[in-house]
């Protein structure tokens, strides 16, 4: 009866974390650039009871075993990089990156990350910088007296300066991709870092060798679909009742049995 217990509690701390996940997600279905977590579950070691093959005999042996499972526990959170939809926002300095890809960004601590969201704006000294502060790499300044900013599919930038017609490139964005994007570590803001799991970062020129082009002017929404969202949420809710319903009854079980006279 104490195993019953244990077991069904290890099924409430998976759900339970699966809820958190799907809260998350749900939290952020307006945040641009976000990408939809997923999590997957393991089971716990078993224990072995009787081993499958064990002689009975001189002749013969048993065809299966036995073992007892101990319960459930979360494999894996990682984040599913499907594309999200364009959000046309006609801001010069947005970009959404359509297809594969990352914009390599230096954080105010001096650190390098990476991200899908474009939404970015100029600071004091004309730098192209995301809200948070970070600063798109390589540095892009565009010139104050500037004018008709343009962000070409392949990442020129390109501004008319005064006295002139002409566009002038004063920049190439680039794009970084990584062979195991799931495995990236989430720092928030729109931010990731690589790891021992992603392997290198591999950097580009947008729209080629099978990294995205650019989409100046829109910005990717999230890629949570709430439809799927509110499917899960109420799968983990049951899995979660059923969780708590073994507990009473095992429970149950237990009161009958300590109060046998």
């Amino acid at each position: 009866m104490i195993r019953a217990l244990t077991t069904a509690a290890t099924g409430l701390e998976a759900q339970q974390a699966n809820m958190e996940r799907i809260s998350n997600d749900m939290a952020n279905i307006n945040t641009d650039g976000y990408k939809r977590s997923r999590t997957e579950f393991e089971d716990l070691m078993y224990e072995q009871v009787k081993e499958a093959g064990a002689s009975l005999g001189t002749s013969s042996q048993t065809p299966v075993g036995i073992q007892n499972g101990l319960g459930v526990k979360v494999g894996s959170t990682y984040k599913i990089f499907e594309p999200g939809p364009a959000h046309i926002t006609n801001h010069p300095l947005d970009m959404m990156v359509e297809g594969r890809g990352f914009i390599p960004v230096q954080m105010p601590n001096g650190d390098v990350a990476y991200t899908r969201t474009g939404a970015f704006h100029l600071d004091s000294q004309g730098r192209m910088t995301l809200t948070n502060g970070s600063q798109i790499i390589p540095q892009i300044t565009v010139p104050f007296n500037a004018s008709n900013v343009k962000i070409t599919p392949t990442g020129a930038v390109t501004v008319v300066l005064p006295g002139s017609t002409d566009e002038n490139v004063i920049g190439q964005i680039q794009l970084i991709s990584f062979a195991n994007e799931q495995g990236l570590t989430a720092i928030g803001s729109g931010l990731y870092k690589p790891n021992l799991a992603t392997g290198q970062p591999i950097q580009g020129i947008p729209a080629e060798n099978g990294l995205g082009s650019l989409l100046q002017g829109a910005l990717e929404g999230s890629n949570v679909n709430i439809a799927n969202s509110m499917i899960d949420m109420i799968a983990t809710q049951r899995a979660y009742e059923m969780g708590t319903k073994v507990m009473g009854v095992a429970d149950q079980m237990m009161g009958a049995t300590a109060n046998i006279k």
